[in-house]
């Protein structure tokens, strides 16, 4: 497939960039914004298109790329007159970075395919520098003839994409992304915890761990903002604790235990309960640092 025609609905601080580098590329944009606003802003940076409706942005374009809040938000911009399978047109492909359950994966695979356009499930990491440096990690579900003909497209935002399988599987990937991520948060956390009480220097803690065994992003993009109680960036513990629900909603499913995530997401509540929602996920800190 020769593509030409793009479109892009959610121009959140992920989908804004990424649609970004898309028209950077070279590649005809339209988008699409629930918030109008953010959309004007993006054309006052980037070459493009706005549309009004999911649906007219989708019309006429190769591939529709999704990158919106959750379940409830993906199913608003693709069903119903104004969503985007009303417009795409036939072999064409949907693909969706945002973070959701597999389930609805599944279910929306099946919906493309009655439809007669292709369906990717690709969610990303790497965060919002990711996004914004074309480093992201893109963890992909579907067919394989499918991911290659979007791969050319998709490695203009993204410097590692992966096919993890059927429909579904670059959902349950990012699951274990996110469980992981929030278990290093936690040891380094209780880590960083006693090596406050023992007076050590942070910066020279970190400048030696970040070469053995323990060094991780987490350590290297955290550690010291984690000391310093700087938590005003970054990923929000909101979006954590919607990501880590459909983890444990998944592990129900399948009838396993994830008690270490269940622990760390119940901190993660515990959190928002004090305000600290939108606050990065390294705020975890705040749990042992009373």
């Amino acid at each position: 497939m020769n593509v030409n025609n793009v479109a892009f609905i959610g121009l959140g601080v992920m989908g804004f960039p990424m649609a970004g580098h898309l028209s950077d590329e070279g590649y005809k944009v339209k988008v699409f914004n629930r918030t109008e606003n953010k959309a004007w802003q993006w054309l006052e940076r980037y070459k493009g298109e706005y549309l009004s409706t999911p649906k007219l942005a989708a019309t006429n374009s190769d591939i529709v790329f999704l990158c919106v809040g959750n379940d409830d938000d993906v199913r608003s911009v693709v069903y119903g007159e104004h969503g985007v399978l009303a417009g795409m047109q036939k072999g064409s492909i949907l693909v969706d970075h945002t973070t959701t359950s597999a389930e609805l994966a599944e279910e929306l695979a099946i919906a493309c395919m009655e439809n007669n356009v292709s369906f990717i499930d690709a969610p990303v990491s790497g965060g919002q520098a990711g996004a914004e440096n074309a480093a992201l990690t893109v963890m992909c579900g579907g067919e394989q003839d499918d991911f290659e003909r979007v791969t050319p497209v998709m490695k203009s935002y993204a410097k590692h994409l992966s096919l993890m399988g059927g429909n579904g599987q670059g959902q349950r990937s990012k699951m274990v992304n996110q469980i992981c991520i929030a278990g290093v948060l936690n040891g380094l956390s209780e880590g960083l915890f006693l090596a406050q009480k023992a007076g050590l220097d942070i910066n020279e803690l970190v400048d030696v761990l970040r070469h053995g065994a323990a060094g991780s992003w987490q350590m290297e993009n955290r550690a010291i903002t984690m000391s310093q109680s700087k938590f005003d960036f970054g990923f929000a513990i909101d979006w954590m604790h919607k990501d880590l629900s459909i983890c444990l909603n998944e592990a129900t499913k399948m009838e396993i235990e994830l008690p270490l995530t269940k622990k760390i997401d119940g901190e993660y509540q515990s959190l928002q309960q004090k305000g600290f929602g939108r606050m990065d996920t390294s705020a975890l800190f705040k749990i042992y640092d009373r």
